[in-house]
């Protein structure tokens, strides 16, 4: 099942059927043609292949009434040994469906993947091998200019995801939150928290500092994620004090903890769980004991 960090990134493509193309020709320096507009096609194969296959996104580029170039946008997070096979195949049968040059465009945010996923892909025919168009996050840009966020915000999105654990953190999740206003309430409710939960707990407590210090963000929407950022940080302090409590008890009794066992415990994002765990810590005689009466 795909993660909602997969389908986060492929909502973004859909979104702005540019992104694409703008990936392609800014990021990747790859020639795009010129174009009057990107639009959105089926990703389904099925009609073609036997097997249910899907890409995640089909951008087509028209220019003069014709299509231009179509690109394949797979978004890859995970090493997945069917991808070199099928991927392919997605492009063979976009170019035949739309009788227009086709590439691959994969789009990762972990290095490691973005070079498993650049590896030419040998088809077995003397001259034919694939070699895919990969956006990884050293190729998406850092956006930290609120101008910027405002006029392309799916690209601030995706500097939030590659880019959110570097020391630009602080600044693209300030030029995001200024832009949102001009987002419609369903992409400003799914950005916010992509780009929020992207950012490291530094940059996420230097906004509040911001906040606390008479910063004022011109955005409604900027302000309640702050506050709701702060919300979230006291209930993950609250989630790891009780689970520590949980292990202090067990171990003070003298009982050992297995691996299994504790990394259930630290794992724990249930209050009340971690609650009742407390309570049976000072009277079971087996840790194991602890996550048999999870239901109780």
């Amino acid at each position: 099942m795909p993660s909602v960090t997969h389908e986060a990134l492929v909502e973004l493509f859909k979104n702005r059927p540019t992104l694409a193309a703008e990936m392609l020709h800014d990021a990747l320096g790859h020639p795009v043609p010129t174009f009057t507009e990107a639009r959105v096609e089926s990703s389904d194969f099925t009609e073609i292949v036997p097997s249910d296959r899907r890409a995640d996104v089909v951008v087509l580029l028209v220019g003069e009434q014709q299509p231009a170039m179509a690109i394949v946008v797979e978004v890859q997070l995970g090493v997945d040994p069917d991808k070199p096979y099928v991927w392919p195949v997605y492009v063979t049968q976009t170019r035949a469906r739309h009788r227009c040059p086709t590439g691959l465009l994969v789009v990762t945010i972990n290095a490691a993947m973005a070079r498993w996923s650049a590896r030419p892909i040998d088809t077995g025919h003397p001259g034919w091998a694939l070699t895919p168009l990969v956006l990884g996050p050293q190729g998406v840009p850092v956006v930290t200019d609120a101008e910027q966020a405002k006029a392309a915000p799916e690209v601030a999105v995706l500097s939030a995801m590659a880019h959110g654990q570097s020391e630009a953190a602080e600044a693209i999740g300030v030029a995001f939150l200024a832009a949102a206003d001009e987002l419609d309430e369903e992409r400003r409710a799914v950005y916010g928290d992509l780009v929020l939960s992207s950012l490291n707990a530094a940059a996420r407590r230097k906004l509040e500092a911001m906040m606390k210090s008479g910063y004022q963000f011109q955005s409604e929407f900027a302000r309640s994620y702050v506050a709701k950022g702060r919300e979230e940080g006291i209930r993950e302090g609250t989630l790891k004090t009780k689970a520590q409590a949980v292990l202090a008890i067990l171990e003070a009794r003298g009982i050992e903890v297995p691996a299994e066992v504790r990394e259930r415990v630290l794992a724990s994002t249930d209050i009340d769980e971690l609650d009742r765990w407390i309570r049976r810590a000072a009277v079971i005689s087996d840790a194991r004991e602890l996550l048999a009466t999870t239901g109780s």
